[in-house]
């Protein structure tokens, strides 16, 4: 988003929301009287469940804003609305960074499905091994910058998908940010919500 940008209030249903901000700064306000400020040292989730009103905007002096914004679907349809809003571990080069995950694990903040989602900053030549567990599929986006996964080249903007349960190396090939999500393929997932219905 531009500086000087408004979102004006629209309600959500029946999706868990994130917002992932490495750079700038994103405002948010809400029915619920929250009035947030998400940017690399928060993190936000709103989970919207039966539904939940927001706003989003950019200041004209505010920097410019890029972001990720996930949509994931519940488990289950009408949920309890609500909104989550934390501090975020420094991040460590070379290290994924946990930073949501389902309900019960050690990720700050938690969506009602089951996915784990990490992001990682690798100086060019870097190489470590995407986040995996038994039975699940990791998603990789590029953020910024360029990798190797396996044999396969992803640039900027590019994803790739892998569905084994092998150790699986990430090499930057220039300064990259990339992000995970770990996903369990038999997760149950609900049909409706506001986005792609």
């Amino acid at each position: 988003m531009d500086p000087g940008t408004l979102i004006r209030m629209h309600q959500h249903r029946n999706e868990e929301i994130i917002s992932w901000v490495p750079e700038g700064v994103m405002r948010h306000d809400d029915r619920q009287g929250n009035e947030l400020v998400t940017d690399s040292d928060h993190l936000m989730v709103m989970n919207a469940g039966s539904g939940f009103w927001h706003a989003e905007e950019t200041l004209a002096d505010d920097p410019p804003l890029r972001m990720l914004q996930i949509f994931l679907r519940p488990h289950r349809l009408d949920l309890e609305p609500g909104i989550q809003h934390e501090p975020i571990p420094d991040p460590v080069a070379g290290e994924w960074r946990h930073l949501f995950g389902p309900e019960g694990t050690d990720a700050p903040l938690y969506v009602r499905n089951d996915v784990d989602f990490y992001d990682c900053r690798l100086a060019a030549g870097a190489t470590t091994s995407l986040p995996s567990r038994a039975g699940r599929h990791t998603y990789l986006y590029v953020f910024d910058g360029a990798v190797e996964v396996g044999e396969e080249t992803v640039g900027h903007t590019e994803s790739a998908l892998v569905t084994g349960d092998d150790d699986v190396a990430v090499t930057a090939t220039e300064d990259a940010t990339i992000v995970a999500f770990n996903i369990n393929p038999d997760a149950p997932v609900t049909r409706q919500g506001t986005i792609g219905r």
